[in-house]
């Protein structure tokens, strides 16, 4: 029998698969090195066990294939129905018994990447809405599942970090928050500098370039990026100008 193979022919597209594929077997392997009874055990978020980041990450890859139903059909599929609906979901799941939970995050995986194989070049442009009601094309679901499949895997606690995750995936993610804190307007006097990335040759610097007096966070890419999405502050160093502060500014909300 022949393989199946995505039907998406564009290259950028194609690597981007190849950047949420391996993140979803990351966030596999993680999972797969925790026994039933650590599931019970906390996780890196306030308040979530990491059956609530299982739970979470299998039915998101159920929401984001309901999107990838909408852009091949043009029938109108939402992720949720409502935050409270998602919320109610995840903490289901959370009760749910290990072999449940591990089946939840393995075969909505799988349903995904069948959903983005089988979606032909001419759908990837179409648009559908996100949760919190952005208006993206098809395309945008790639990213939207490697963003959270990297991350949770973090979020697990049980021994990934963000200097596990690809470098371009660190960037993006770096983009990606600091262009919320823009559009929110909380990166004022906030300044991000990217040391001994590989990426551009150079140091890479985000946030409020234009303040005179800025906040300037500093550290290698994965450790700004733990900072910056709200999951440590280890690597890093700030400054005011030419002082070093003692301690480290939480950075501002980004989802």
């Amino acid at each position: 029998m022949v393989a199946r193979t995505d039907l998406a022919t564009d290259p950028g597209l194609q690597g981007e698969l190849l950047q949420a594929r391996p993140g979803t077997a990351f966030f596999a392997r993680k999972l797969n090195e925790l026994t039933d009874q650590e599931l019970d055990s906390g996780s890196l978020l306030p308040g979530w066990t990491r059956r609530h980041v299982v739970a979470h990450v299998g039915y998101n890859a159920r929401a984001i294939a309901r999107l990838v139903e909408w852009a091949g059909t043009g029938v109108e599929t939402p992720m949720y129905p409502s935050t409270g609906v998602r919320d109610h979901e995840i903490n289901f799941g959370a009760t749910m018994s290990p072999i449940a939970l591990r089946n939840l995050f393995d075969h909505s995986a799988v349903h995904l990447s069948v959903e983005w194989r089988d979606l032909p070049d001419r759908d990837w442009a179409n648009e559908v809405k996100t949760v919190q009601g952005r208006t993206v094309p098809a395309s945008e679901t790639v990213w939207m599942r490697t963003r959270e499949v990297w991350i949770h895997a973090v979020d697990l606690n049980n021994g990934a970090t963000f200097a596990d995750v690809p470098a371009p995936v660190l960037e993006r993610l770096l983009r990606d928050v600091t262009g919320s804190w823009k559009t929110r307007g909380t990166d004022t006097g906030l300044l991000i500098k990217v040391n001994g990335t590989e990426l551009a040759g150079t140091d890479l610097t985000f946030g409020d370039s234009s303040a005179p007096d800025p906040t300037i966070i500093t550290g290698p890419l994965p450790a700004v990026v733990e900072w910056a999405t709200g999951r440590g502050t280890s690597g890093v160093t700030a400054a005011c100008g030419t002082e070093m502060l003692s301690g480290i500014p939480a950075a501002p909300k980004w989802i």
